[in-house]
Order: structure tokens, then sequence, then C-alpha cells
């Protein structure tokens, strides 16, 4: 029998690890429906960046971006999702899981074949081979975020107030271009019924 790797199975786990552990959901959230949207927001961050920056700011690459939003939260697999209010809770907890988390991008490369490691170490740790994307992916995230927290609260969620307005600040600190003209002209959507959508 050929030698097994269960670096795939191990992935496609992602859907049982559920986020917003401490609130009360009206509607269950996993890191795979999570990374989707992440994605596909990456690569439109990155497509209006490309269209708004500086001369002195690089050009990205969309499809590059998605890729990284795809594998952003993969190790969660192995640490599951700690709650924000737990992960920044000190300055001691924030280094302390930083580096939970390296290890366990770690323990999944290893799960994978020795030439095929090199693929993938790019994907986990993007933000140190490509620092460029970094800003863009977790915009992504955190516009993720605060999308669920707007469909929590549509749903008459009073849960998710006070976490939709933390959000929205970080957004805002964030300042960057193609994150402002995506909530002026996107966000608003989504707080849209279906029928008033079309």
């Amino acid at each position: 029998m050929a030698e097994q790797f269960p670096f795939y199975a191990y992935l496609s786990r992602m859907k049982y690890i559920s986020r917003w552990g401490l609130m009360r959901n009206t509607m269950t959230e996993n890191i795979q429906e999570h990374s989707l949207q992440v994605a596909m927001l990456a690569h439109c961050l990155a497509i209006l960046h490309n269209r708004l920056r500086s001369a002195e700011e690089p050009e990205l690459n969309p499809e590059r971006a998605c890729v990284y939003g795809v594998f952003h939260d993969a190790n969660e697999i192995i640490t599951g999702d700690l709650p924000t209010p737990i992960k920044y809770f000190n300055p001691a907890i924030k280094e302390n899981y930083h580096q939970i988390e390296d290890v366990s991008k770690e323990k999944l490369l290893s799960m994978l074949p020795k030439d095929l490691e090199g693929e993938y170490r790019g994907l986990f740790f993007y933000e140190d081979v490509d620092p460029a994307y970094y800003p863009i992916v977790k915009a992504a995230d955190r516009l993720s975020a605060y999308i669920k927290c707007e469909e929590e609260v549509k749903a008459g969620n009073g849960e998710f107030v006070k976490a939709k307005e933390s959000v929205l600040k970080s957004l805002q600190d964030m300042h960057l271009p193609a994150l402002d003209y995506f909530m002026e002209h996107f966000m608003e959507a989504f707080s849209l019924t279906l029928d008033e959508l079309n």
C-alpha cells in the first residue's frame, strides 16, 4: 500500500471548527465557510487596491490574495478558534498564541510529502513571504467578521451589537483605500432583504 498523508483529510475538517464560540448565534459559522468568504473578499480588495494604489505601492495578484484567504485560518483545525477577547486579552497571551499558531502550521505542513511541503509553506506563512498581502487578507478577515455581525444584528440578535461596533472601528482604523471603497459601495447591501436586493 502506498504511503498515506493526512494533510487534505485534516483540511476537510475545517467544517467542524465553529467560530464565535462565546457568542449566541442565530446561525453557526465554521472556519471553512469563513475562509471561503475571506478568499472572495481578499480577491476583491486586491482588485480595488490595484485600481486605487499610489505609485509607491506594489500591484497585487488578486488570485494570490484569494488563495492566501483560503488558507489563512487552516491551522485552527489543530488549535480551534480562540475567541478574540481571549486571544488579545494581554500581550503575553497574544504572543504565546502566535507561537501556537506557528507550531500548528508546522504540524499541518508535516502531514505532506516532503516534495510538496514547500508548495504550501508560503501559503501558511504568507505574511513572511509576501508581506504586501497581509493588510489585504487581514482586512478581508475583519470584513468577514463585520458581515457576520451585520447578519446577526439584522436577525435581531443583540448579542452582536457591541461586536459590530468594535469590528467597524477596527476596519476604520486600517485606513485602506480598497477597504474604504468596499465599505462605501458594497456593505450596505448586506443589511437588505432578498427582495430588496432584486
